[in-house]
């Protein structure tokens, strides 16, 4: 269990999952900086948790040149961070992606490139700490490439495993990287999706997030029953994957 009053930086507070996973952290008492790109959804998040926000940034993490800096900015209030939780993606759309380069690189910049801008300022100063969680927010996308939304996976997928190789990395200075691989989420991020059985409560995502970091644990699907599905996704064979409507369909 992370001591009291850890200090939390979290990169795309506003989309839905991240926002509840800071007020999961502000309810047991540790200090929040946020960085998110709606201004008014980050204004509501601060009047929401308080006192427990002490530093914040408007901004779009797509603007990749400016991230150490925003990196920078957090360490500098906090004075170190403890947990950072990188929240932001993007679904974009699929079939726009196969025909324009300028959405799929919108996709492939929001989901893969984003992060990893972020990810190289953050480990550097938490490896110089010696201790200190980073936690990143997948999907289960990532795990095989499907027609409705292989460009997303695909970034997803790379994120997967740059942040194996990182894990790796930081594993001897102390630093934890924990991957959440998330199935589909009931947010305003999936507003335009049929909803089935298969989409989880924002609110339960981020217990589950929040419990994960607290634990320790390496790499986990969200919810949990997701990591047997996927496991029989991945060892299909492609002729028999290729045949499967409500994988390999539109």
């Amino acid at each position: 269990m992370l001591a009291p009053m850890s200090r939390v930086l979290v990169l795309g507070a506003t989309s839905a999952i991240a926002a509840q996973v800071a007020q999961r952290y502000a309810e047991r008492g540790d200090t929040l900086f946020l960085v998110g790109r709606s201004p008014e959804k980050l204004a509501g998040l601060r009047a929401l948790l308080g006192a427990k926000v002490v530093g914040h940034i408007e901004c779009d993490l797509d603007d990749l040149g400016g991230n150490a800096a925003r990196i920078a900015e957090a360490f500098a209030c906090l004075g170190t961070v403890d947990v950072a939780v990188i929240a932001h993606g993007l679904l974009g759309d699929q079939r726009a992606s196969e025909q324009h380069w300028s959405e799929a690189e919108r996709i492939l910049c929001t989901n893969l490139l984003s992060p990893i801008s972020l990810l190289v300022p953050l480990a550097n100063r938490l490896e110089q700490v010696g201790r200190g969680s980073i936690a990143v927010l997948s999907s289960v996308a990532g795990d095989r490439g499907r027609p409705r939304n292989f460009t997303y996976g695909a970034a997803k997928a790379g994120l997967n495993v740059y942040l194996q190789g990182l894990r790796s990395r930081l594993w001897a200075s102390g630093v934890a990287v924990h991957t959440f691989k998330l199935g589909p989420v009931d947010t305003p991020m999936t507003v335009g999706h049929r909803k089935s059985r298969l989409f989880s409560r924002a609110d339960d995502v981020a217990r589950e997030i929040v419990d994960g970091i607290d634990a320790g644990v390496a790499e986990a699907y969200v919810p949990g029953w997701w990591r047997p599905i996927l496991g029989i996704v991945r060892a299909m064979p492609e002729r028999l994957f290729q045949r499967v409507g409500p994988l390999a369909g539109r």
